[in-house]
């Protein structure tokens, strides 16, 4: 098969008074790179702060476009079953569907009208810093507003998978170095702004600086929310 693989692990830590530099989760992402410029995206995500824990396995196949083509999760909550369920695009019919499972939804099935849209939500951080390739750096620092589709509006992600629109303004803020526990890299640093009316999920999602390799791979080395998460994310191990 002619593909390339990347594989890191992220080490979720905390700022919060009282918890500053306390790991407070983890996530293992593997990005492969097939032939034809499309890639799959598989990531497990460990979340055991704030309680109730979160554990999420996402696949998140994009096509050669860069649009996405299907994802699949599967979420436990407080160590228990919370849903799982499949996003679909149709490029052809211009629709979005959602078919998914749950103790608290029971079966559920969902299809929209796609309308206009950039990419798929997936909540994994690793996931967060690739979706940056849809900025032109060519323009240098500029901001850019980005409509997504995503399987959860909650900002861990923790409800059962449904439909829900949400849209971000990415900002290109220019070229940094970073160095974390991975090594010394290269990197752009980009800005998530929640700037929607209602909020992501009826919340306004506090800033999220990234930074985030300056090549193909697109591999978010740090990144930092404040606010009322005050989370740290860093790049502990890679292989490519």
């Amino acid at each position: 098969m002619q593909h390339r693989t990347v594989s890191g692990k992220i080490l979720y830590t905390s700022q919060k008074p009282g918890m500053e530099g306390a790991e407070r989760g983890r996530e293992w992402f593997t990005f492969t790179h097939h032939g034809d410029g499309s890639t799959i995206l598989r990531a497990r995500c460990e979340i055991e702060e704030p309680d109730p824990a979160v554990l999420r396995d996402i696949t998140l196949h994009i096509g050669p476009d860069r649009m996405p083509q299907n994802l699949l999760v599967h979420l436990t909550l407080g160590d228990e079953f919370l849903g799982s369920g499949w996003m679909h695009y149709d490029p052809t019919e211009g629709m979005v569907e959602c078919e998914s499972h749950g103790p608290a939804i029971g079966r559920h099935s969902e299809k929209r009208d796609a309308g206009t849209f950039d990419a798929f939500g997936t909540h994994p951080v690793a996931g967060d810093g690739f979706t940056t390739r849809l900025m032109d750096v060519r323009q240098g620092p500029h901001r850019r507003r980005l409509r997504f589709w995503l399987p959860s509006p909650d900002h861990r992600g923790a409800t059962p998978p449904q439909l829900a629109e949400v849209e971000m303004v990415m900002e290109y803020v220019g070229e940094e170095q970073k160095t974390v526990a991975a090594g010394t890299f290269a990197c752009r640093r980009y800005r998530y702004v929640d700037e929607s009316d209602a909020g992501m999920g009826g919340e306004r999602h506090p800033d999220f600086d990234m930074w985030v390799t300056a090549d193909e791979d697109s591999i978010l080395v740090y990144g930092a929310i404040d606010g009322y998460m005050m989370n740290r994310y860093e790049l502990v191990e890679l292989e490519r």
